[in-house]
């Protein structure tokens, strides 16, 4: 798959449609800055038509709704959707009418449908029409006048990707779509046919490519708006979280989850030789096999239809593309037939969620596109899809619903009307909160019978829609997306979106302080909990997030909770997973947990040292650092950490800490570092006070300053003075400023950079006289354990101790005061060593011009 062409296109796509429809609005008198009347005739001397002027007048009433802007991104992703989900049917001979839309049979940019256009079977087509621009020579207008026929024809097979095209969405077509260098034109010439084509390599989640790189402009404008520390709104979430999975972990989640249900419950060698990245269990204790026992006679009892698999977070739909394909084996080597278990995994088996509706549209397109690989004529069946956009209630007027339920009794109406009323309420924002609210199991049939049946009272409006049936619509996809929420679930499988809960908006940040206390420091934490709440018992959860979780402070009360549930498996990928991810910030690991307890032997297997995607994955099908733990070890260490490497050994270390002889602390915060830092060398050495006890005894203007720097040991890193004149009164009236931990200030400390110090620590040596920071955080101790201490934070065996409890982004205080420490009581070697490498770093530091004790060059 040609991953460059798909990205530059999607790029380029996205800024062509936005500039494209925006001059198709401005013809009808619509800009950004300008509408005219919405009940004009004509525009710029041009008599509209009767429909030109009802789609008009409904564009303008949503730009007055939403904005321009955003109505513009909304047809053009609706066009962009369109045309890639076409793309794909024709290659692959899926559209209905035989006929090819953007190309000819051999992959020409010439449109088969302008060729064919008499001979056309397509009941949307009028041919009247037809002949008549036909004999006109107008072929762009033909085109567009098909382009629209077709997809409105796909509406009856695929209506979720292919809403009827009306109002001012069908407008806003772009004009000229068959001269070269059009978006359609594009599309055929510069993304390889075979990318597209199932026969051929191809396969349907470039259509989550196409989706993912059409979000790359947006996603980097959201996270500009971060770093201006501007809340994400509900609708930039998407482009801000949306990370499509590499394929080998889809696999390896969904074959040792839903996979692994099917084989435990019913074993079969066969099935699990598909399956490249299954992982076998570990022998267990004899208690604990009995209990497995018992779990694999409640597996045995299912059938195929019996497992539901739900990804909450599902984006466009590529976990759910290849649960379909581990359930059509699965269904095939029970007996069913490929088309039974097309239509019984369509309707029983998968269900996704997603706030995007772009992502809803992509997901349903590729669900479906699936189940036409194993089903021809699919498409002619009576199908019910159980993949959904979230719906929130937010509009509904609840005081009308007793318009509704006409055909109930009293009795079952007055039933009917509270749980309804309770759905509404819960469902309210939902398109702030996502998969993330909690829905009551309801009466479902009861309610779906409600909305069904309604009164009509004199014409009252009985809702905030255009109608009894737009109402009707509303109220059914609030059902049904209430109890896709409501019921548990065998499988869940996902990939959530990874947001920090200070950059979401207050609504939500406020809703998960309530509802997942426990791990609200980041969305895919919330989601952890999430998923196993969505579990039956001895349901399986496959996921794959950000490393955090695993040791850092923020996590522990959720690590606590992890720990009453078994892990079965871990791929602990950190760095560079994702190849559309350069560098180290974002580091991840997938992992399956089991709804149950007891003293289960998981699999660990450690792939974080390598440093990309391919080589992850050889490493994992290699098991080259395979680890087998029972996690309730991690009970005994400081912080519940998952720390799956530690030995027996280091275990018994544990008894005693840092914490015990080393007081860390972080220091001072300036609110405004380019006002308050300077180089040393920036300033008047005169004016730099180099033997300061306290601010109070000197008049000194600018102090030593402990700022971060290189990884450095023993000595050095002395580059940087902070301005403090007057007992820092000007900085006192910083709004940031923080003066923490302010005692320590000018002690003899040891010292290492908070940032970037992970899998290779570096402690030097914090003299009197210096202020230090929070970005170089400070440990204080006994002159007796001075040098002894900094030998060992500068040790192979501290750094082994620490990897258990950090990344190698950055290293907490609290993650330095759990590395465990013993006391030695012949430390004189030890002494003279730290104090022999001090010196020799030191001498190293002071032979640059950069040190403010330089002499002269050694070589001179």
């Amino acid at each position: 798959m040609d991953k460059n062409a798909i990205k530059k296109y999607a790029i380029w796509a996205r800024n062509e449609l936005i500039a494209r429809i925006a001059q198709r609005a401005l013809k009808y008198g619509i800009s950004k800055d300008k509408i005219v009347d919405a009940y004009a005739d004509s525009i710029n001397g041009v008599l509209l038509s009767t429909a030109e002027k009802r789609q008009r007048q409904v564009l303008i009433a949503q730009i007055e709704a939403k904005g321009f802007e955003q109505v513009v991104e909304e047809v053009v992703y609706t066009w962009f959707n369109r045309f890639c989900a076409i793309r794909f049917m024709e290659v692959n001979g899926y559209l209905p009418s035989g006929v090819r839309i953007l190309s000819d049979e051999d992959n020409n940019f010439k449109p088969q449908i302008l060729a064919q256009a008499i001979n056309l079977d397509i009941e949307e087509v009028n041919m009247e029409r037809v002949y008549e621009l036909k004999e006109a020579n107008k072929d762009e207008e033909l085109y567009r006048y098909l382009l629209i026929a077709q997809c409105n024809a796909l509406n009856k097979i695929l209506p979720h990707m292919f809403q009827k095209l009306e109002d001012y969405t069908e407008l806003l077509l772009p004009d000229n779509l068959l001269r070269e260098g059009s978006v359609i034109e594009k599309l055929v010439n510069e993304i390889p046919q075979e990318d597209f084509d199932i026969n051929k390599g191809g396969q349907v989640e470039i259509i989550g490519w196409l989706y993912q790189y059409y979000n790359t402009e947006p996603k980097a404008e959201t996270f500009a708006l971060l770093k201006k520390n501007v809340k994400i709104t509900k609708e930039r979430i998407p482009s801000a979280t949306q990370l499509f999975t590499p394929d080998w972990i889809v696999r390896y989640m969904v074959e040792n989850s839903l996979g692994r249900m099917w084989v435990e419950g019913h074993p079969n060698d066969e099935l699990k030789a598909n399956w490249k990245y299954y992982l076998e269990e570990v022998k267990q204790e004899a208690d604990v096999e009995a209990e497995l026992v018992k779990i694999r006679n409640q597996y045995a009892q299912l059938d195929p239809k019996d497992i539901k698999v739900i990804d909450p977070c599902m984006g466009s739909g590529h976990i759910l593309v290849y649960a379909f394909e581990v359930l059509m084996q699965i269904y095939t080597s029970f007996g069913y037939t490929e088309k039974e278990a097309t239509i019984s995994i369509l309707e029983n088996n998968l269900y996704g969620l997603d706030i995007d509706e772009r992502a809803f549209q992509l997901a349903y397109f590729a669900v479906m596109m699936k189940a036409r690989q194993y089903h021809k004529f699919i498409f002619k069946k009576e199908v019910q899809c159980n993949i959904h956009s979230i719906v929130e209630s937010n509009g509904v007027n609840v005081e009308h619903l007793q318009y509704f339920g006409a055909q109930l009794n009293e009795l079952n109406k007055n039933v009917a009307i509270t749980q309804m009323q309770g759905l509404l309420h819960q469902m309210h924002d939902a398109k702030e909160y996502g998969s993330l609210i909690s829905v009551d199991n309801y009466d479902w049939d009861l309610l779906n019978e409600f909305v069904d049946e309604f009164e009509v009272s004199n014409g009252l409006n009985l809702f905030n829609t255009n109608g009894i049936e737009e109402t009707q619509d509303k109220l059914r996809e609030l059902v049904t997306v209430g109890k896709v929420l409501a019921q548990k679930y065998e499988v869940v499988v996902t990939n959530p979106p990874y947001m920090g809960l200070s950059k979401g908006s207050v609504k939500l940040n406020e809703y998960i302080k309530v509802a997942y206390k426990d791990s609200k420091s980041d969305l895919y934490s919330v989601f952890i909990e999430k998923c196993l709440a969505l579990l039956i018992k001895n349901g399986l959860t496959a996921m794959i997030t950000m490393q955090g979780w695993m040791f850092q402070g923020s996590y522990e009360l959720l690590r606590q909770k992890l720990l009453n549930y078994n892990f079965i498996n871990m791929v602990h990928l950190g760095a560079r997973a994702f190849e559309e991810i350069a560098g180290e910030v974002v580091q991840t690991t997938s992992f399956i947990i089991r709804n149950n307890l007891i003293s289960y032997k998981a699999k660990f297997i450690d792939v974080t040292s390598y440093n990309s995607q391919n080589e992850k994955k050889i490493s994992f099908l290699r098991k080259d650092k395979l680890h087998t733990v029972n996690t309730s070890k991690f009970k005994t260490l400081p912080g519940f950490n998952f720390a799956y490497q530690i030995t027996e050994n280091e275990l018994e270390a544990f008894k005693h800490n840092l914490e015990e002889v080393l007081a860390c602390k972080t220091g001072l915060i300036c609110g405004n570092n380019q006002k308050y830092i300077r180089c040393w060398f920036e300033v008047n050495v005169e004016t730099v006070q180099f033997d300061c006890d306290s601010l109070d005894k000197t008049n000194g203007k600018w102090y030593p300053y402990n700022h971060g720097g290189n990884k450095r040991r023993w000595y050095g890193e002395h580059n940087d003075v902070v301005l403090l004149a007057n007992n820092a009164l000007q900085m006192y009236s910083e709004t940031n400023a923080m003066f923490r931990n302010s005692d320590y200030y000018f002690k003899k400390g040891l010292t290492w950079n908070r940032v970037g110090s992970g899998g290779n620590f570096a402690s030097r040596i914090a003299k009197n006289g210096f202020v230090f920071d929070d970005v170089s955080p400070t440990g204080f101790c006994s002159d007796e354990s001075y040098f002894v201490l900094l030998a060992y934070l500068n040790s192979r065996v501290f750094n082994k101790f620490l990897s258990y409890f950090c990344t190698k982004m950055k290293v907490e205080i609290g993650q330095i005061k759990k590395v465990p420490y013993k006391k030695i009581n012949n430390d004189v070697v030890i002494k003279n060593y730290a104090s022999m490498n001090i010196n020799a770093s030191q001498k190293d530091w002071d032979s640059f011009e950069t040190s403010w004790d330089f002499k002269k060059h050694p070589l001179v």
